[in-house]
C-alpha cells in the first residue's frame, strides 16, 4: 500500500495514542472525520494497523527479568522453521520471535519472573526441542530506550 501525507500524519498520531478520538484526529490532520474513519479502515484492511494495544510497564506487573536470546537449530527446512516459530508464537513468555541470518536460526525477546522461571523455560522450550542445538542467552541489565512507534 502506497502511503500518502495524510496516511502517514494519521499513523504518526496513532503510534502516540491509540485512544484518541476521530474527531481530534481529524483537527490535528485537517481532514474530516469521516476520510479519517476511511484512511483507518483502509490501513487497517491493507495490513499497515496491525492491532491496537496497551503497553504495560513489565517491571511494575512482575516480569523484571528480560533475556534476548539466541538459537540455533540442529536442522533447518521450511518445516522445521515453521515448526519452531508456531512453538515460540505458542509461548506467553516470548515477547519477540525473529528469523535472522548469520550464525544462528532465531533471536528471541524473553521476559520472566524470575531466574528460576527463565531456567524452567529453558529447559522446557529448547533442552526438550531436539532440533535445538544451541542456544545462547543475553540478559539485559538495563533498558535505556524501547519504542514501539515505527519512524515514518
Amino acid at each position: 500500500m502506497e502511503l500518502d501525507r495524510l496516511d502517514i500524519q494519521i499513523l504518526n498520531l496513532l503510534q502516540e495514542d491509540a485512544t484518541m478520538p476521530l474527531r481530534r484526529i481529524a483537527e490535528q490532520v485537517h481532514a474530516s472525520a469521516a476520510t479519517c474513519q476511511r484512511r483507518i479502515a483502509q490501513l487497517r484492511a491493507s495490513g499497515v494497523l496491525v492491532k491496537e494495544v496497551a503497553l504495560v510497564d513489565r517491571v511494575r506487573v512482575g516480569r523484571p527479568l528480560t533475556a534476548f536470546v539466541t538459537v540455533q537449530l540442529e536442522q533447518q527446512n521450511t518445516s522445521l522453521l515453521k515448526m519452531f516459530e508456531s512453538l515460540m508464537r505458542a509461548e506467553p513468555d516470548v515477547m519477540a520471535c525473529y528469523e535472522v541470518a548469520g550464525e544462528f536460526d532465531f533471536m528471541l525477546v524473553v521476559t520472566a519472573v524470575s531466574m528460576e522461571a527463565f531456567q524452567a523455560f529453558t529447559r522446557r522450550v529448547f533442552t526438550s526441542n531436539n532440533n535445538v542445538s544451541n542456544y545462547k542467552s543475553l540478559l539485559a541489565m538495563n533498558c535505556a530506550k524501547f519504542e514501539t512507534k515505527v519512524p515514518l
